[in-house]
């Protein structure tokens, strides 16, 4: 399961020089095929209510979850408590090397919860994440 959080709905239209040109909707078709024997399911919110309700509906059953939540990277004690409180591991993911950036984005309050944390590398950090949780 890959969960996006806020504003990754705009990826392709939003800041494309750190984002990139291309919507995550036509990256997921390419993540689809590249890993055909493996079942991606995707959802976004940019609700943090929402990605809490599904990291609960998903975190009991799935084999992973990639999760790039965005700035609640950075601000939400809630995330990192509802990914404490499920079984399923989870890899954070950010398109942008986070630590290149602001001083306020070098500080993940999810990251000490997840498996492993995956920045920098594009839409790829996605793959990277698909990569790890198929290996297993």
């Amino acid at each position: 399961m890959i969960i996006n959080g806020p504003n990754l709905n705009l990826l392709g239209v939003r800041e494309p020089s750190v984002y990139g040109n291309q919507s995550f909707a036509d990256y997921l078709e390419t993540l689809k095929k590249k890993f055909s024997s493996v079942q991606i399911d995707y959802f976004q919110s940019n609700v943090e209510g929402e990605i809490i309700n599904k990291l609960y509906e998903v975190g009991f059953s799935y084999d992973g979850i990639i999760l790039n939540a965005g700035g609640y990277t950075h601000t939400s004690v809630a995330i990192a408590d509802a990914i404490s409180a499920i079984k399923t591991p989870v890899i954070e993911v950010h398109v942008s090397n986070i630590y290149a950036r602001e001083e306020f984005r070098h500080n993940s309050l999810i990251a000490g919860k997840c498996k492993g944390s995956i920045s920098g590398f594009g839409l790829d950090s996605y793959k990277l994440a698909v990569e790890n949780f198929s290996a297993i």
